[in-house]
């Protein structure tokens, strides 16, 4: 009995043909965004039409959907997700489904101190920030933007506001931030905020970037080694990042290496573009449109069948490893 109903619940799981459980959905809300960070936005990359875009209820549904098979972690992306009016709805209701345990939100901060409690009282516990500087006059050249203030309070309110782990994303690029390394860690451990360390991966305009510009992983780690003891966390997630304790004080260090190796044996998730797009892998430019089902009547054993199928074609890894690849997409349409 006890053989049957375990054979039974890893026939409801989402299992790819590499053995990988996929139980994390990433969707993207909006390709709106307040920022034009240079490595993202190509030139005057056009928005997508609002009626082109999912509505809440289907975005509810679909991840409905994918909590029945198995799927437990939903991370809201945009764009920026806080430029969509009526977000904090949206977390509640998604909150609200049974086998959802975990919901998260990536957010360039700028909108962040405005919407902070409105966020929590709608269940948000965790939230990651997207900052590559501490220094505002190159957050203004990276961004196109002067919101750098506006970042940082956010920061602060959230962590006072006890929306913990704080995660930074932070990329570093050769020549423009990467002599801010230690000062991120230094970050780390007087906000007791775990940076993850990104490896460079242009989406925007190529002409500003060559290979030269990609700082690996492993050359980041060993910069800060130079100061700093780093230990294996003990409290390791389940994902792409490698994540250090800071010896003889709090804060974490992650490490997510795209660019420089593949970490594809650990991918457990799917993205979900604005536009409803499953998309298996980020490094690969094939999609499919579930939001035309989702829009003609398809029933929920329908949308499952097809989410099962974009499962089964979902790569073993990413086709380049150590070459720099522009995606033909926009970061902000995929979802970051």
């Amino acid at each position: 009995m006890l053989f049957r109903r375990k054979r039974l619940l890893n026939a409801m799981k989402l299992i790819d043909d590499y053995n990988r459980v996929i139980d994390y959905v990433r969707i993207s809300v909006t390709d709106r965004c307040n920022l034009r960070c240079k490595y993202c936005v190509d030139g005057d990359f056009p928005f997508i039409p609002h009626t082109e875009v999912l509505s809440y209820e289907e975005i509810i549904r679909f991840v409905r959907i994918c909590a029945s098979m198995g799927v437990k972690k939903v991370r809201l992306t945009g764009g920026e997700p806080l430029t969509r009016k009526g977000l904090p709805h949206l977390l509640k209701e998604l909150g609200a489904i049974e086998g959802i345990s975990d919901i998260s939100l990536t957010t360039n901060g700028v909108l962040l101190a405005d919407h902070l409690e409105e966020l929590k009282d709608a269940g948000l516990k965790r939230i990651n920030i997207s900052l590559d500087t501490l220094r505002k006059d190159r957050f203004a050249w990276i961004t196109c933007i002067d919101a750098f203030d506006r970042v940082i309070d956010g920061i602060k309110k959230a962590s006072f506001g006890g929306l913990n782990p704080i995660k930074i994303n932070t990329v570093i690029i050769k020549g423009f931030n990467d002599d801010e390394i230690l000062d991120f860690v230094r970050i780390a451990r007087k906000w007791d905020h775990e940076v993850r360390f990104i490896e460079f991966m242009p989406f925007g305009d190529m002409s500003l970037w060559k290979s030269a510009e990609i700082v690996t992983s492993q050359q980041i780690e060993e910069t800060i080694r130079r100061d700093f003891e780093l230990l294996p966390s003990l409290r390791p997630g389940k994902g792409p990042a490698k994540v250090y304790e800071i010896a003889g004080g709090s804060g974490r260090i992650g490490f997510i290496s795209p660019v420089s190796s593949h970490i594809c044996a650990e991918c457990n998730r799917l993205r979900l573009t604005s536009a409803g797009m499953i998309r298996p892998c980020l490094f690969s430019e094939v999609e499919y449109d579930v939001r035309a089902l989702l829009r003609t009547g398809g029933s929920d054993e329908e949308v499952k069948e097809f989410i099962r199928g974009v499962v089964k074609v979902k790569p073993e890894r990413k086709l380049e490893m150590g070459t720099i690849r522009k995606c033909q997409r926009s970061l902000r349409n995929i979802g970051g």
